[in-house]
């Protein structure tokens, strides 16, 4: 079989340069993530710990298998906002009792685990991963409900929530709630619509209104317990199915049920057991470039991520600004679309569609490497039909059935965004690194054009061009530009699934690549692609 070549020279001073610059970003994700793991802080926790309660990670890791992996999902939502980092809810993939389900919990340090705009789009995209993937959804609750002051932007939206825990259960994938507090309002509706319920003593409260509201609504005295107690769910209403003495009976009795859900995976699964790579993953640091006008060759990426180095180059010498070809990754067979040197011209888009549907013929998963600045712009390419060529791939990639997973290792500008399977293009998970950039077009690109576009108006209405007022007005858009299109950034909107660690790639994709086995891998072969402008 082909095997990547090693390529790379760890004493180069770029090599040194991309390593260094790297393991810097690393460490300011870090530190990003551990003010989502601090949840609402030192006082929150001391005080929800007097109470006898662990902490949300704590819950998912009693939850889980002993030693399995759990893929956190999105933990720098709301990074740059007002809103505390990781938005108070945690959403992840693991495993439980054998079986890979998507959980979902509300971290009840933060605002009593209230939920806020961007806490209700996180936990609505944990359920499209869930709906897409057909994974069992095991929601932790204990939440105060919506933020308030907030409504106008949670009350819409998180209506969705409801929706989809009822798809997923007529879908036949099992939906549990485990309650470890407060479920009131509109969040009683979250074990109202779970398939199976899981109540503490004395710990859960589930209600449409509590006491005050109650007294207010109707003028009638309540307590928490003869309103919405677990006992009295568990012995009167029927909404609790199994009734825990406390915390650790609650999540062993959740994990009581997912060992007889009898949840099978519809994809056929690996079709080996996996090698690992021949090359060293630990030099992915030196490679990725974090000055992204230094372009990088994606070959030397994917020798350090699939099995035992192996890859299949299909049309090596045609279109070489796109690698693609075939591989394996943790025995999952996959194809590969890749990047080289940044521009996708007329060549590479038609290779492209042309490899999107070959992968659809044979029901292969395509994995997605994002290093693009976008499609070629130019009188020759516009003559030549960079417009058509383009539109063939984007309409390959929108009408793929097969599963995308999608890295951005590097820049991700343009229509190359969409043409590489960009979030609106709907891959079943998106990653980046932590020096990838997403943007309509480079910062400064972006501010040389609204500067041409500037001077144009200017000489057409016949009034003379600040100079000084461009310079300034350049100047401020490149800052804005620059600083919107980094990881963190665009990882606080959830335009992707999280930021890794490139020496964590090929682990994310082996999970990721178990996930979508979970419901069927079937290509497009025999249903068509609608129709391409040639």
């Amino acid at each position: 079989m082909p095997v990547v070549h090693d390529e790379i020279d760890e004493r180069s001073e770029v090599f040194a340069a991309n390593r260094s610059a790297l393991l810097q970003l690393i460490a300011e994700h870090d530190e990003q993530l551990a003010l989502a793991n601090a949840g609402g802080g030192e006082k929150y926790i001391a005080r929800h710990r007097s109470r006898g309660k662990m902490l949300i990670r704590e819950r998912i890791e009693y939850l889980l298998d002993p030693d399995a992996p759990f893929l956190e999902l999105s933990p720098l939502a709301a990074w740059g906002t007002d809103f505390p980092v990781g938005a108070g809810v945690v959403t992840g993939i693991g495993v439980v009792e054998g079986v890979e389900c998507m959980i979902s919990g509300s971290d009840a340090t933060v605002r009593g685990g209230a939920s806020g705009p961007a806490g209700v789009k996180k936990s609505l995209r944990a359920l499209e991963i869930a709906i897409e993937n057909r994974l069992p959804f095991i929601s932790l609750t204990e939440s105060g409900g919506a933020d308030l002051p907030h409504q106008s932007d949670i009350f819409i939206p998180g209506g969705q929530t409801f929706h989809d825990i009822t798809t997923l259960s007529a879908m036949g994938v099992p939906t549990m709630s485990i309650v470890f507090g407060n479920s009131t309002a509109g969040g009683a509706y979250q074990p109202g619509m779970s398939d199976y319920v899981v109540m503490i003593d004395k710990r859960s409260k589930v209600f449409l209104g509590g006491p005050p509201l109650v007294k207010m609504a109707t003028g009638e005295e309540s307590d928490d317990e003869s309103l919405g107690g677990a006992e009295m769910h568990a012995r009167v209403s029927g909404l609790a199915d199994y009734f825990a003495t406390d915390e650790i009976d609650g999540i062993r009795l959740g994990r009581q049920v997912m060992r007889r859900i009898n949840h099978r995976k519809l994809g056929p699964g690996p079709s080996g057991p996996g090698r690992p790579p021949r090359l060293d993953p630990e030099q992915l640091l030196g490679i990725a470039s974090v000055d992204l006008r230094v372009p990088f060759d994606p070959r030397q990426v994917i020798g350090r991520i699939v099995d035992d180095s192996e890859f299949d180059e299909f049309k090596p010498l045609y279109g070489p600004s796109l690698v693609t070809g075939f591989a394996e990754i943790h025995g999952f067979p996959i194809g590969i679309l890749a990047n080289h040197r940044g521009v996708l011209f007329n060549e590479e888009s038609e290779k492209a569609a042309q490899f999107i549907q070959l992968a659809n013929q044979i029901d292969t998963p395509l994995v997605f490497l994002q290093n693009t600045t976008g499609y070629m712009v130019g009188k020759e390419y516009e003559q030549r039909g960079i417009i058509k060529d383009g539109s063939k791939m984007i309409n390959a990639v929108t009408n793929s059935s097969v599963p995308h997973l999608t890295i951005n290792m590097g820049s991700s500008y343009g229509a190359g965004n969409y043409g590489m399977c960009g979030r609106p293009f709907g891959p079943r998970l998106l990653f980046t690194w932590p020096n990838a950039k997403t943007a309509v077009m480079g910062p400064t690109q972006l501010a040389g054009v609204m500067s041409i576009v500037s001077r144009q108006s200017a000489e057409s209405m016949g009034r003379p061009f600040d100079e000084e007022a461009d310079a300034s007005m350049r100047a401020m858009v490149e800052e804005q530009i620059e600083r919107e299109s980094l990881a963190p950034f665009m990882s606080g909107k959830l335009y992707d699934d999280g930021i890794i660690d490139p020496r964590d790639t090929r682990t994310v994709l082996g999970i990721a690549l178990s996930v979508v086995h979970t419901n069927e891998v079937r290509g497009r072969h025999g249903t068509g692609f609608g129709v391409f402008r040639m």
